[in-house]
């Protein structure tokens, strides 16, 4: 059964008269954004008047600023979204924030379909980039961030930006935005204006971008250019953050442009003349200058003398005396050290620079403390295979070398005979100051044994010795204290010898006749045969010239026959012919 209007109720009626009063009237609804005015302000609300047919109510806290002060007054207009026409008190349920947020939503709308450009802060770091407050949360890829990839995103938080809105969904609530995009066109605008004056050996300013081993790059507005380190300055750059850091503003001269590939060459040091131009009467040779160690090689220091002039100092030009092995035992880098100039080469931009010439020489005044034939002392510094090393003075050592140890010993190794530290008194023999040689003797502190030989053992003379070794090649025979002489073994007997050692031993005496005399090799040579066979040969003269005595006097009676042999033989033994 239909229900017919005398069936409706009273109530029924006032509200369905209410609500074609209001659509009318054009009243709001619920979901839209009206606008209306504070009639009221309690502890915790703002009474707003939207023209309805009763107020509603907006919580204080979203009128609250930044700084925590309420922005409303009484009798001030503001929008709303109306949530609810009635709650339960019949009040009307409105909300700022909302209508703000709305506002904002269609103000980000129109801006995304024309292209416009919003400001927004950089609020947190999120996956994939950060986040963005425009009035609503927006994502910004790390992509689009700047036009380089930003390796530490975290540091952007806090800052604020403008952006281009790159997508844009209303119904997902979704915002992505390009800081990279207002950037490129940016630098296209600059790169434009900067092709325009852009040329070698124009000065102009730019800003470090990056930092590299090699160089720095510059970016000179819209362009970037490459500042190579060997271009930052005349003087020593180990690295360019020396020179430069990011963000710097320098300024650089265009040392060249290649247009098609767009690559700049620039240059700092380009700025100031070249100080090698006139380096040379600057720093003559044999001038001595202040100068700082900059740099240490295995062979040597350098040592800036201005900026862009640098010398090296050889580690053999360190010291008069000391040998250097590092220049590290010298010397340090920061080092205030005096130099002299030893040679300028223009051509090659090299500085040759000595320390030890800034210094006496004491090898100069050696020769004046210690002329040859002076006594010195010492004590053993080294000791090597070919001879021993003595501490004279201050960083000089004179060298014995094993020949000049003994006249008469036979000095295999000089440590058979001393230690390090001991100490031995020389004679000076010689000083070499060129070659920085000192050389000494131990030796020649006694007379030389082998002084006038010839004239003590003459050639065909029979000497008297005691046997002080015995070898497979022959017998050493002491003549006398540091004087020896070889028998060699085909000198020993006519006899074939087969065993020395069973006919002679050390300590026994024997007799044998100078061969040969060799002063300058210190040789002499002996032999005990020589002497045998002078025997042999006198008994056989002895016993003919009995025979031809007998022959001679056939009569002789058989008694003096007798005594004619007796006294041959007694003539013999006393060498008598």
């Amino acid at each position: 059964m239909e229900q017919t209007s005398e069936m409706v109720q009273p109530e029924e009626r006032m509200e369905d008269f209410g609500r074609l009063l209001e659509e009318s009237l054009g009243g709001p609804e619920e979901g839209s954004v009206a606008k209306g005015r504070v009639v009221d302000i309690t502890n915790d609300y703002a009474v707003i008047d939207i023209g309805y047919k009763s107020e509603g109510l907006v919580p204080l806290s979203e009128f609250r600023g930044e700084d925590g002060q309420i922005s409303v007054q009484k009798g001030d207009e503001v929008e709303v979204l109306v949530e609810r026409l009635e709650d339960a008190d019949g009040m009307v349920v409105l909300s700022k924030d909302k209508a703000d947020k709305i506002r904002i939503w269609d103000e980000i709308s129109k801006a995304a379909e024309r292209g416009d450009v919003v400001e927004g802060k950089i609020v947190a770091r999120i996956k994939g980039g950060l986040s963005v407050d425009i009035g609503v949360r927006a994502f910004l890829p790390g992509s689009q961030v700047a036009l380089r990839p930003v390796r530490q995103l975290e540091k952007l938080i806090g800052e604020t930006y403008q952006f281009k809105i790159i997508k844009f969904n209303r119904r997902r609530g979704n915002i992505v935005l390009s800081r990279r995009v207002l950037l490129e066109e940016e630098r296209a605008k600059l790169r434009e204006k900067t092709l325009q004056v852009l040329e070698e050996g124009v000065v102009m300013k730019g800003v470090v971008k990056n930092i590299t081993d090699y160089g720095a790059f510059v970016d000179l507005g819209g362009i970037d250019g490459l500042l190579h380190v060997t271009d930052m300055s005349w003087g020593r750059v180990n690295h360019p953050s020396e020179v430069v850091n990011i963000g710097d503003e320098v300024e650089v001269k265009i040392l060249s442009f290649d247009r098609e590939r767009e690559r700049v060459s620039l240059g700092i040091k380009q700025l100031s003349p070249d100080p090698w131009e006139s380096a040379d009467e600057r720093y003559p040779i044999g001038s001595r200058i202040q100068g700082r160690v900059v740099s240490l090689a295995d062979y040597g220091a350098f040592v800036e003398l201005e900026p862009g002039i640098e010398g090296l100092v050889h580690v053999s030009e360190m010291s008069w005396t000391k040998r250097v092995n590092h220049p590290s035992e010298v010397v340090k880098v920061g080092d205030q050290v005096e130099v002299m100039v030893l040679n300028v080469d223009m051509n090659r931009r090299r500085i040759s620079l000595g320390m030890k010439q800034c210094q006496p020489n004491p090898w100069d005044l050696l020769e004046e403390r210690y002329p040859v034939g002076a006594v010195v002392r010492g004590r053993i510094r080294n000791i090597t295979d070919f001879g021993i090393f003595v501490g004279v003075d201050e960083g000089i050592d004179g060298l014995i070398h094993v020949s000049d140890i003994s006249w008469t010993k036979r000095v295999g190794h000089p440590a058979t005979l001393y230690n390090v530290g001991d100490e031995v008194e020389a004679v000076v023999l010689h000083i070499d100051k060129d070659n920085e040689r000192f050389s000494l003797g131990i030796k020649q502190l006694t007379p030389d044994p082998w002084a006038g030989i010839t004239a003590r053992y003459r050639v065909g003379s029979i000497v008297t010795g005691k046997v002080s070794n015995i070898t497979d090649f022959g017998v050493f025979v002491e003549l006398e204290p540091g004087v020896e002489g070889l028998v060699h073994v085909s000198e020993v007997s006519s006899e074939k010898v087969d065993d020395l050692k069973s006919m002679l031993e050390p300590g026994q005496e024997i007799q044998a006749e100078v061969l040969n005399i060799d002063q300058e090799e210190r040789k002499i040579s002996l032999s005990m045969k020589a002497i045998e066979d002078e025997k042999v040969r006198a008994e056989k003269m002895a016993l003919d010239e009995l025979n031809r005595q007998m022959a001679a006097h056939s009569a002789t009676t058989l008694g003096e026959k007798i005594l004619l042999a007796k006294q041959a033989k007694e003539a013999q033994e006393n060498g008598e012919e």
